[in-house]
């Protein structure tokens, strides 16, 4: 018996795909992930008695998040954009802590798959192939599912101080596109207090008055 019970019945993952949109490798591995974390830290997060940090944003968040209760919304999920599979958990009530890392060749990649999801990128795919890619996905999915979480990712227990909890800050009206703006986030600028996209374009030289969803689609494009 794996010492991490916690699999999810026909019926939630059916919610989880919903959730997230479709089943995918990087889903089964955020549920394997949580299946971890919700034997190690505890059950679900209703509020911010678990805070999370996820190092990646691949599709396995979603699935951290519609486990553990760990939510980008109530602010106890902090994202590091470092691009690895690695989570950590913190427990408030006591300072336990895990991190969750992927093992290493874990997560071998199948030619045929990697080969059909490049096809697919690029819009060369046939129908035939796309159909193909599915089943893979699918079956991937599966293999991912059906492992223990022991198998596919490496645990680390400490002792630690968690992430400060989410607070709430009076929003500020930014100077160029009037838009309210969270105190922590303005930038002052020439005696200016800046949103971040309209900053950005006011040291690129792009002061068009009032152009802040312009601003905003430049730095997204950028």
């Amino acid at each position: 018996m794996s010492q991490y019970p916690h699999r999810l019945d026909d019926e939630e993952l059916d919610r989880l795909i919903h959730f997230h949109g479709h089943l995918c490798p990087g889903l089964a591995m955020g549920v394997q992930v949580a299946r971890i974390a919700l034997t190690e830290i505890g059950a679900h997060a209703t509020d911010e008695e678990v805070v999370a940090v996820t190092e990646t944003d691949m599709c396995g968040v979603d699935a951290v998040q519609f486990m553990t209760g760990c939510t980008f919304g109530k602010g106890n999920l902090i994202r590091e954009d470092w691009g690895k599979n690695a989570f950590t958990f913190f427990r408030r009530s006591d300072g336990r802590a895990v991190r969750v890392a992927a093992r290493p060749g874990a997560f071998e990649r199948d030619p045929e798959h990697t080969e059909l999801f490049a096809r697919i990128r690029s819009g060369e795919a046939t129908p035939e192939e796309r159909a193909r890619f599915g089943e893979l996905h699918v079956e991937r999915s599966m293999r991912v599912l059906a492992k223990e979480p022991e198998e596919l990712y490496e645990v680390e227990r400490f002792m630690g101080v968690p992430p400060p909890r989410a607070r709430i800050h009076d929003s500020i009206a930014c100077a160029r596109c009037g838009e309210g703006v969270m105190a922590t986030r303005i930038h002052e600028l020439d005696g200016d207090r800046l949103c971040i996209p309209c900053a950005e374009a006011r040291r690129r030289g792009d002061d068009e008055p009032g152009a802040g969803g312009t601003a905003r689609r430049n730095l997204l494009e950028g």
